[in-house]
């Protein structure tokens, strides 16, 4: 295999899993002659040493966190070796293309194709210039990804079920998403289109991480029933294969309603749980958002989940430009009552909007919009009722500090001033449901 003085793939975070893109990144790189080195920066300290080495520091960046924690490595690389050239690639360095030039790196690999990275890696084993390399989603053969160079799955996020751990493996079994939704970030990349990704590549990957011990699986999909015919033939295939495995998957309010009568057959396949980003229940937000359902489908979902056997694990955007105060705490009154609390992390009841460049709520956005925060590597903006923003800065420091369901409750009811009258017995009832160690999603 070529050296190219060395090729060190960086990851910052990927929902606390073993991560998929810097797997993907390694086997471009690989099938290509080159031997790269990979680093998970979530889970091990980022040696000098590594750096110095390196001749080529490719960043991953797929989601907000792993950007924010990415230019720290930048500016390391810089700091500890000057000659090395750096990139970013992934989802969120295509959105800030534009900044991480000016102020982070050489190069930005606009999109999830890992081809651009490759011959990123040869102009700089020949000395040639690093330039920008745009890509645009294309439908391709992919690669199994290459995990051996990355830390064990005991070092990850497990799945916590029935008093027991088990280590999780994360696939995906699609790119994209069809739907345009319009706080997504995957949609000024995509643009509605979505990449069903070969079954056998899904497969062979899934192998591999049973073989190192995964017992779960969590599929990385934006929406796992884009494509449900797709997504189906790959549960029974998974099932046939792995009988205990189980898994979870992402799946939209309005596909769980659409193709309910798929879901008994999941369950039987192995589905624990669904992830689905409720958002609100505000209709107003769920039409500005173009979520595609109404606050009264969240309820049918449910049922609908719960009936077929699995758990439905909903994920929030509490604070936006359209929220009302009285919102935050309807959403403690839902998951009160349908015996949710267990089912939601505390964390999801204090997410803020992010409007990275490309958002498509930036167009005719109102006068809540303020500048472009570089460090944030997102639009600033201002909620026209100050206790809207209050309530969100004394929850979330609340939440960092460790608060739970009861404690940040009691701060959205005190901003209402609104008394609780939910009986102890009611409060208390908590539910045991399966759920990942890892409660973070951007």
């Amino acid at each position: 295999m070529r050296d190219a003085g060395q090729i060190l793939v960086v990851s910052c975070y990927e929902l606390g899993r073993q991560p998929l893109a810097a797997a993907q990144a390694m086997a471009a790189l690989e099938e290509a002659g080159f031997h790269p080195a990979a680093l998970d920066v979530s889970v091990e300290r980022l040696p000098d040493e590594a750096l110095r080495q390196a001749r080529l520091v490719a960043i991953s960046a797929p989601m907000h966190t792993a950007l924010q924690l990415g230019v720290l490595v930048a500016a390391r690389a810089r700091d500890v070796n000057p000659q090395a050239r750096t990139a970013f690639f992934g989802l969120y360095a295509a959105l800030n293309e534009e900044h991480l030039l000016q102020r982070h790196c050489d190069a930005v690999i606009a999109g999830e194709d890992a081809r651009p990275l490759v011959e990123l890696a040869r102009a700089v084993e020949e000395g040639r210039a690093a330039r920008p390399s745009a890509a645009t989603p294309a439908k391709r053969e992919l690669l199994k990804p290459s995990r051996g160079a990355l830390p064990l799955l005991d070092r990850y996020a497990k799945l916590v079920y029935r008093g027991q751990e088990r280590l999780v493996a994360s696939v995906e079994a699609s790119r994209g998403c069809k739907h345009l939704c319009k706080h997504c970030p995957i949609v000024p990349l995509y643009g509605g289109k979505f990449i069903a990704v070969p079954q056998e590549a899904v497969l062979a990957d899934l192998d591999q991480q049973v073989l190192a011990g995964a017992a779960h699986v969590s599929f990385a999909d934006a929406d796992f029933l884009n494509g449900p015919t797709h997504a189906l033939r790959i549960a029974r295939e998974l099932h046939a294969r792995w009988p205990a495995l189980t898994f979870d998957a992402t799946i939209k309010i309005e596909h769980l309603l659409q193709l309910r009568a798929l879901l008994p057959e999941f369950v039987a396949c192995g589905l624990l749980f669904v992830v689905s980003a409720v958002e609100s229940l505000n209709d107003e937000i769920l039409r500005v958002l173009d979520k595609g359902y109404t606050a009264a489908d969240v309820p049918l979902a449910l049922q609908a989940v719960r009936e077929a056997g699995a758990e439905l694990r909903p994920t929030l955007l509490p604070y936006t430009p359209w929220t009302k105060l009285g919102d935050l705490a309807a959403l403690f009154d839902f998951a009160l009552e349908h015996d949710l609390v267990s089912a939601i992390d505390p964390v999801q009841y204090t997410l803020r909007l992010l409007l990275p460049p490309g958002s498509l709520l930036l167009e005719g956005a109102g006068p809540w919009l303020k500048p472009f925060d570089p460090q944030a590597f997102s639009y600033r903006w201002e909620h026209e009722d100050p206790r809207v923003d209050e309530l969100w800065r004394v929850s979330s420091k609340a939440a960092g500090e460790g608060a739970g369901f009861d404690e940040l409750r009691a701060l959205a009811l005190q901003a209402v001033g609104r008394p609780d009258k939910v009986s102890l017995q009611r409060r208390k009832k908590r539910r045991e449901v399966p759920r990942l160690t890892e409660p973070w999603f951007c």
